[in-house]
This record gives C-alpha cells, structure tokens and sequence, in this order.
C-alpha cells in the first residue's frame, strides 16, 4: 500500500479527452447507414385522437418507415416504473400515444428516413385529428376533483400515503407555540448539457441487438428494454458512452430507448434520435412539483416537539421510473439534522396534464431540507433568537449516533454542531451580525441565511431500493501488471474514473496512470445498478476496494509460493511483496521448486525470482497468467470480483452560510459571502468534493432565484425554451469559500459517504433565508421560490 493518491488533489484523468474534444456522446458515433428518427408529439395537453393520416409522410423523400401507435402498442411493452407503494396506480403509457394524449410533447408518431432533415420534413406532413379534452394543471384541483386523465382510474389520485413514528397529536399539545408556512416547490427542468441520445443497431444474422444510450443505469435499462420489445436480455448490449450531465434525469427508461431498439430490429439499420432542447424541456423528466403545509411545535426555549408535513405532489401525466418514490424520500428525511419526538407526512400524489415528474439532483431531499429549514427559520423568528442556535439547541450529540429518526431512518454517524461552529469562524458570524445591525441603521438590506441540513446517500441495501441496492467491480491484473477495473457504477461526471484509480493506485502500490476503469458497457461489464443518489463511491467504490483487498490476498499466495517463504513472513508495500530477512536465510535450505522444463518459444518471458528476497506485483501478475509457477490449488489469472451490499444508507452533512445585499431601487441582490462545510466522510479527492459541491450549489441558485417550468391553465409549456427558461450564468454565482469535517461512516470500509448532491440540499434554504432576513424589516417571513428581483422589488415599494 501507498498514501500517494487517496485524500489528494489528483486531477481527472478523463479531463484530457473531454477538454480537447476527443470524448465521444451518442451523435458522435457514427455506423454506416444509419438512418435517423424524428417524433410527431402532441401540443396538446389532452385530447382524444380520432385519427392519423401518415400517407404523405411515408412517400415523401427519404423516409423510410413512419410508426404510429396503434402500429406499436401490441409489440413494445409499457414504459416501466418501478414504483411499490399500497394502492398505487400506475397508467398504461406506451412508447406512442394510442387513443389520446396527455401532456404536451407526448410522442404520437415516429417518422425513420436517410436523415434527420427528412425525417423532420416529413413530421410536418403527418396529419392528426384530435378532439381536445379539459385539462388539469394544477395540482390541488387535480386531488379534489377536476378532469379524470387516465380513463382506467375514477380520479387523479395517484396514492395517498401517511408515514411517520411518534404521537403526534401529543407532540403539538405540549408545545408552547407552533408555526405554519405553505411552501411551494416549482417544477425545474434539469437541463442536462447534452440531451439525450440513442442509436441502435440490430445484426439479424446473430440476433444481437446493441443500444447506444445516455443512461445512468445502463444494466437496469438492459433489463427493462428486453422486457419490453422481448429480446433476451443476453443479445441486447447497451453501451452508455459520454452523457453530458444526468442529474438523475437519465436516470429512467425512456419511451425512445426501447421503440428505436424495436424499429433496428424491423428494418435490419442502425436508427438514430438526438434530442432537442425543446424536446429536452417537453419530454424528459421534471423535478420538483411540491405545493405543502409544514407546521412546526416547539417549547418557548426553541426545543422541538413536533413536524407535521401535509402535501400535494405533482406526478405529472404518467410514472417513469421512480416517480412515485419521490415524495417518499421527502417524508423520510423530515427530521433533518435535528431531535424531532414526532413528524408526520401526508402524501397526495396527483396526475396533472405535464410531463412526469422523477429524480432531479437530489431527489426529495432537497425538498425535504428546505421544509425543515424554513421551519427552523419561522421558529427563530417567532422567538426573536438567532437560527443558528435554534439549530444549535435542536442537534443529537455526537455521542447519540446511531441516531434514530422519527421518520424510521437510523443515520450513521454525525457531529452537526462542529460543522456549525466551523462554517460560523469562517464566515465570521457575530461581525457579520453586528455589520448587519449597523447597515440596516443606515437603510441597507443585508441577510445572513443559515442552513444545517442532512441528506440520505448510497443508495443503498436492497431492501428499500426497487431494483437492488448493491453494486459490483471485477479488478484484474494484467501480464504486464497493468490494472483495470470494471465497475458496475456509471460515472457521468461525478469522477470516478479518477477516485477508483486512486483507490487502486495506492491499495496496490502502482501508479494512477497504470489503472484503467472501465464502466457503461453491459457487454464488457457485470451486471452493475449504476450511478445516483450519491451512491457510486460510497457502494461501488467499495466494491472496488474489497475486490482489491480479495485480488491481494491471491496475489499474496502466489508470491510467497514465488519467494519459497512461509506465509507469515511476506508483506505487501509499495506494490512489491517481501520476504523477512529470517525468511530468506531459511530459504537456502528450503526444498527447491519443482522444475517445470524450458517455457516454449514464443511464450511470455517467465519472472525470475531464484535468490530474491522480494517480487513486485507485476512478476506475481505474470507468474498468475503463465501458470508454470503458481500454488498447485491455484487458478490462473489475477482478479476479482465482489458484489458489495451496504447495510444501511449513509448521511452526509453540512452548514451552508449566504449572506446578501438586496437593491431598494432594484430588488435585485448581491452576493456578499458564501460559506459552504459540508460533510461527506472519508475524501478521496478533495478535488472532486469541491467540484461536485460547486455544481450543486449553482443548481440550488436556479431553484432559489431563476428557474421554473411554466404551464399555462391549458397546459401549454410557457418555458420550452433556454430563451424562456432561466438558468444561472457565471455572473449570477458568487466565490465560494469552501472547506470540511469529515466524519467516517461506519457503512463501509472506505469510511465514503458521498457529496454529489449535497450543495443542491444546503443551499437553498439558506438563499432563501438571506433574502427573507434581508427583507425582514418589511415584516417578511417566507417568500417562495424562485425569488425574483421584480417581486422583491414590490415588497420594497410597497413597504
């Protein structure tokens, strides 16, 4: 082992490619013959379909095929949703519209010709006659009545659930005071970089079907596309190449996945879709969609005695794959970073006449961290104190972990009130207290937003995931002692390519540049569940780690055979195996190794170890792979694989600071400080943490001060465009003052909880808190997101 690699700023090894565009996406790659697909999709909200009338668009030039649904629906499955909730309802939604569509963007037709440009002509020309429907877009109407959109349920009520431990009643009788806030979480569209892609390729003659994709779960989308154009799973390949960004939004099986590997397979060509933005915004998964009462019991000294969370959740038109899960993880992370007796959760999952809702960075937490915060901030108002010692007063001690939440969970590990004071000296907070005090004295409106959140990763033991919870690696040497690791997590950005082989480097004693990580390809790769929710290094990282610790304990008996050395006395360092210096005098009268006669020509150059007191890694690799100097009850080869399966999930946290200045003749704001300690166990590379913190943070400045997806009362999508939908520019995003606890979790050797979500989950709440505290001297308490500069200027104006 070595110390050269793990906990250090190790620069991505898969940055070369990608900066100097040599990486390859779903469009790049190229096969002869492909032909391209283009989608006919409604812009209707909801209308029956009387008719389609393709004629013109089949004869028109270079089109070769045009799909409808009723063509399609007896030979594609469902698009899958792995939902398992009591009584939830699920809805027949096919890869095409059958008799009526209900969103806008819904795929009715799919037109195949030589190019995308014909095939997007010939679109224009197909011809369907709709009958419009009434529409729901709100959700709340949708729960209590408002038009049915699936005709085989009686309303829209997708589930209700009701969840929680403690005596809640009794929670809010004992309390001093109490608070209630209606909070809103708008739709976002995740907004990827790149879109999404497939390209498929049927060989008739083997049988052998292999989708190009720009998934995060290249296995489980294996799996679901078999199942529903049924193909063995074990003649279907899906190669995820560069994804441009997930955030959880290729985290599904889309309807296109499977109907262009269906399409490959009827015309015997390889079939290309790339998304357009517009498409991208219509037709890929929302984030979000949560319209709530959060009411908070507390004792007139800020101690906590209860959380009720009443909400109405916006599934959207139909499930992809997760969609009704979502909500869940809300409810389960309630008891933030906090000693609650008592939370309830009340679900109502409504459909609505827009695109489903599934997994945007973060996944319910970030709703769940935003509710409790608000709470914390609404309490500390109430009571005059400041809400950093709210917060301080409602921590469980260190001593207290494993802590047990009134939401069921059992969090890991956690020290809340270190990160606090940590992020409190940084940022300077009594000055910056007292400069607020002074500053409102001279008419200025300063804020200071505080938020200690705690979020839910490594996803995680099987039990509570719908499609497994482990993950796999296979780590192999090779002759020459080069290292590859295949790992069944599919990195798109978070890194791994870098920490895996950092891992190794430093596990084996070799160096970064000799270790390749191989991911995203089922044809190569075990079956693997893939990467989200924070889970890649955490589970499969881990996985990475005991294959190694296995292929060690391999390589260990095939070099104390090679030094002719008793078990005992060989050690392991710096990628080379040793024997003790009593070991090698003892060697000189050992029974010699039986000779196995001269290697044939041709054959590999055999390690000559006679006489060493030492054999690196690379002479026990190559030995393993000649076999002429192996232990007799040895197999050839060196590697291994494990399957790693986490006992329970683990729980990163952090204090995030925002403090800001807001314009009386403008309403708009600047930022002066942000001041991030997050907590995410074990780094691997501090590198990677910032950068995924950078990233989540700019996320959360959408949510809080930008971004929505607008319907109108027709559903018709009003932000369908980056002209109408606002995303953060670097101008828009202020220095970040980054640093970290770091507290192992006992989940896993590693001691890795994971960091890829957490800027997203601290930070809103505590924008949104420095903006409320800036305007509290116009008696504001909440405003929702996003908070523009118009709104704030209002208040301002009208006092």
């Amino acid at each position: 082992m070595t110390d050269n690699y793990v906990g250090k700023r190790v620069k991505r090894t898969e940055d070369p490619r990608l900066i100097r565009g040599l990486a390859h996406y779903v469009d790049d790659i190229v096969l002869p013959g492909t032909l391209h697909v283009a989608f006919v999709r409604s812009y209707y909200a909801h209308a029956k379909i009387n008719s389609i009338d393709v004629e013109a668009a089949r004869s028109a030039p270079g089109v070769v095929a045009v799909y409808t649904g009723s063509e399609v629906s007896g030979k594609i499955g469902p698009v899958p949703c792995a939902g398992a909730l009591p009584d939830l309802k699920v809805p027949d939604h096919r890869v095409l519209a059958t008799n009526k569509v209900y969103f806008v963007g819904h795929p009715v037709a799919a037109v195949v010709a030589t190019d995308r440009y014909a095939a997007r002509d010939a679109v224009d020309l197909i011809v369907v006659d709709y009958e419009e429907l009434p529409v729901v877009t709100d959700v709340e109407e949708a729960a209590v009545g408002g038009p049915v959109i699936h005709d085989a349920f009686s309303d829209n009520i997708a589930y209700r659930l009701t969840s929680g431990e403690g005596d809640i009643d009794a929670a809010f009788a004992a309390a001093d005071r109490t608070v209630k806030q209606r909070v809103l979480h708008k739709r976002l569209a995740p907004i990827a970089m790149e879109p999404r892609g497939v390209l498929a390729r049927y060989f008739p003659g083997e049988e052998e079907l292999t989708l190009w994709s720009s998934t995060q779960i290249p296995h489980l989308m294996r799996t679901q596309v078999a199942l529903m154009i049924g193909i063995p799973e074990n003649k279907l390949r899906v190669i995820t190449p560069e994804v441009g960004g997930g955030f959880g939004s290729k985290l599904n099986v889309y309807a296109e996945e499977a109907l262009l590997g269906w399409i490959s397979m009827q015309l015997s060509k390889p079939v290309k879709w790339i998304e357009t933005r517009r498409e991208n915004i219509q037709a890929t998964i929302h984030g979000r969609g949560q319209v709530g009462d959060i009411e908070v019991a507390f004792k007139n000294d800020g101690t906590l005695t209860g959380l009720r969370y009443s909400v109405f959740a916006d599934l959207g038109a139909y499930h992809q794959l997760l969609t009704p899960a979502i909500p869940t993880l809300t409810g389960l992370m309630l008891s933030g970073a906090y000693k609650i007796p008592a939370i309830q959760m009340n679900i109502t999952a409504c459909f609505t006449n827009k695109m489903a809702t599934d997994a945007y960075r973060g996944a319910g937490r970030p709703e769940a961290t935003y509710i409790v915060e608000r709470g914390l901030d609404l309490v500390a108002a109430e009571l005059g104190m400041d809400p950093a010692e709210v917060r301080r007063k409602n921590f469980p001690k260190p001593t207290e972990f494993p802590f047990h939440t009134a939401t069921g969970l059992d969090y890991d590990s956690g020290d809340y009130e270190t990160a606090l004071n940590k992020a409190q000296e940084i940022a300077g907070y009594q000055q910056l207290r007292e400069e607020q005090k002074k500053a409102r004295e001279e008419g200025r409106l300063i804020g200071i937003g505080v938020s200690t959140y705690v979020e839910i990763c490594a996803l995680g033991p099987s039990q509570a995931m719908p499609a497994g919870g482990w993950e796999s690696a296979t780590v192999r040497i090779e002759p020459t002692g080069k290292v590859t690791i295949l790992t069944g997590a599919s990195p798109h950005g978070q890194g791994q390519e870098t920490s895996f082989a950092q891992i190794a480097a430093d596990e084996l004693g070799v160096n970064i540049n000799d270790v390749t990580v191989i991911h995203g390809d089922t044809g190569v790769v075990q079956y693997g569940i893939g990467t989200f929710g924070s889970r890649a290094t955490a589970v499969g990282g881990t996985a990475v780690f005991v294959a190694i610790q296995k292929l060690k304990e391999k390589a260990h008996k095939i070099a104390t055979h090679m030094l002719q050395a008793d078990a005992t006395r060989v050690s392991f360092e710096g990628g080379k195996y040793s024997r003790s210096a009593a070991a090698a005098a003892a060697a000189g009268t050992s029974e010699p190794v039986v000779p196995v006669g001269q290697a044939p020509a041709g054959a590999l150059p055999e390690p000559q170890t006679e006489g060493k007191t030492s054999v690196t890694l690379q002479d026990v690799a190559l030995a393993a792979h000649i076999a002429r100097e192996i232990p007799p009850d040895t197999e050839p080869g060196l590697s291994a694989t494990y399957f790693f399966e986490p006992k329970n999930f683990t729980f990163p946290f952090g204090t995030h600071i925002a403090v800001v200045e807001i314009d009386r003749e403008t309403g708009d704001m600047k930022w002066l400080r942000y001041v991030a300690v997050d907590d995410c166990g074990k780094v691997i590379n501090p590198m990677l943490v910032d950068g995924q913190v950078h990233g989540g943070i700019v996320q959360s400045i959408g949510q809080a001060m930008y971004e929505e997806v607008v319907y109108d009362e027709q559903g018709q999508l009003l932000s369908g465009t980056l002209m109408d939908y606002a995303v953060p520019r670097a101008s828009h995003i202020p220095n970040f003052e980054l640093d970290r606890t770091e507290t192992p979790t006992p989940v896993n050797p590693l001691g890795v909880k994971g960091v890829g979500e957490a800027g997203t989950i601290g930070a809103t709440p505590a924008i949104v808190g420095a903006i409320v505290d800036a305007l509290a001297p116009f008696g504001v308490k909440h405003l929702d997101m996003p908070i523009k500069p118009e709104n704030v200027w209002r208040i301002i104006n009208r006092g």
